[in-house]
């Protein structure tokens, strides 16, 4: 019909602004709109935060993975020593696996290591330590091994000493130019049988991965001295080999199997970390649930103030309704009414999520002062402070799950007032 104005017209647009704006001794709702708006605007907040510290927490303890362990690591099936009866699951020919290994498409790095768990001692202080024993030039193409930023000492003068993890300097109570005593039981057979190995070691670097378990307990030995002092002679134990691309590493897993021979096995950086890694996306979607379920009830709040406002504001309706106000109309006042409110609260809280998430690290560092630097205890949490990463999908789901509850809880009491039959309403005025 000609006469028929179009949706969302300018006339509709003021009539809900004048109901937004309306205090309640005029009939309107003000206060239960702000309660509304801070309610949308603190549940999005939330909502952003946590996807941030997620996305955050993810990305640091992944790269602390990839940045400081293999991508996958090489080893032995074994074999039966004639002599012996025990397996033997040493590679003695490891220099030819590593070559192999090596010419594989998207390998970058292929390392032979010694590794032993070792006790590390200084005057009274002990300290269990995992000894990796590797090259100066392997060891300087570990990423977060080798960082300068964080390290003490040069990486240089390894082949003069051991590298030790800040964690494990910290436990000793050493530094660099010290002298730590590593013990190997059972490592010298004598004739009234085995006893301990024991060698010191000037500490010439201290790392600090970035991560807690490994800054505890790492070591790093000189992969000849390794070799000499882990009776290992001639032999390693297993190759640290690093891809291009550690997310698609299971593309070469057949590659490398077959490069490596038929009695190696393989384990790659996502069978290390598969329980950690499940756990976290499963508290993903977890927390996800339960933060949609907090904007759900912020929501509701809308359709709490809607309906209080149809309510007051029948009179009004009855009598827009006779001047000739279509359903369509009353409807599409009522639902900007709601649909504003929850759009202003998800910008709101949009800038304020994306502010904390932004300027985590000085807030944390206030929050974590005040109670006395026990906010966040690495040992337990891995990493040695709290993440956050702004991702867009995190901040277009957090907003596309606030406008859709928002639009959808205002579309019944919307409904509510449009369907009003203008002579109930005005039989009692």
């Amino acid at each position: 019909m000609a006469g028929t104005p179009a949706p969302f017209a300018p006339f509709e647009w003021m009539i809900a602004w004048r109901y937004l704006r309306a205090k309640r001794a005029e009939g309107g709702v003000s206060v239960m709109t702000w309660i509304s708006l801070i309610g949308i605007t603190l549940a999005v907040f939330a909502l952003i935060v946590t996807l941030a510290v997620r996305s955050g927490f993810r990305a640091e303890f992944v790269d602390t993975i990839l940045g400081s362990n293999a991508h996958v690591t090489v080893y032995s099936a074994g074999e039966v020593d004639a002599v012996t009866g025990r397996i033997d699951r040493t590679l003695h020919d490891y220099e030819e696996m590593a070559a192999r290994v090596r010419e594989v498409p998207g390998v970058t790095r292929v390392a032979p290591l010694v590794r032993g768990q070792l006790l590390a001692n200084v005057q009274n202080r002990n300290a269990g330590v995992e000894v990796f024993g590797i090259t100066k030039e392997n060891l300087k193409t570990i990423p977060r091994i080798a960082n300068p930023e964080t390290s003490l000492g040069e990486i240089e003068a390894f082949d003069q000493g051991i590298a030790i993890g800040s964690g494990v300097a910290r436990e000793l109570g050493v530094t660099v130019g010290d002298k730590v005593k590593i013990i190997l039981p059972g490592g010298v057979r004598t004739a009234f049988g085995p006893t301990p190995r024991v060698k010191a070691y000037d500490v010439t670097y201290v790392f600090s991965a970035g991560r807690y378990d490994i800054d505890r307990t790492r070591v790093y030995l000189p992969f000849a001295e390794a070799q000499e002092f882990f009776n290992r002679e001639g032999v390693a134990d297993e190759l640290e080999v690093m891809v291009a691309e550690p997310d698609h590493v299971d593309a070469l897993t057949e590659a490398l199997i077959a490069a490596a021979g038929e009695r190696a096995l393989l384990w790659t950086w996502r069978d290390a970390s598969k329980s950690f890694l499940d756990a976290l996306d499963i508290e993903d979607r977890v927390m996800f649930v339960i933060l949609s379920i907090l904007v759900l009830i912020a929501a509701m709040n809308i359709t709490s103030g809607l309906i209080m406002l149809v309510k007051n504001k029948g009179r009004d309706i009855g009598i827009l309704r006779t001047m000739g106000l279509t359903e369509g109309s009353v409807l599409r006042v009522f639902f900007i009414c709601g649909a504003f409110t929850g759009l202003i609260g998800t910008l709101f809280g949009v800038i304020l999520g994306c502010l904390f998430a932004i300027y985590i690290d000085p807030i944390f560092a206030l929050v974590n002062g005040a109670t006395g630097g026990e906010a966040w205890d690495p040992a337990i949490r891995g990493i040695y402070y709290l993440p956050a990463k702004l991702e867009l999908w995190d901040v277009l789901s957090a907003v596309a799950l606030s406008l859709g509850l928002s639009f959808v809880v205002t579309i019944f009491p919307a409904r509510r007032a449009a369907r009003m039959n203008p002579v109930e309403a005005l039989r009692y005025e």
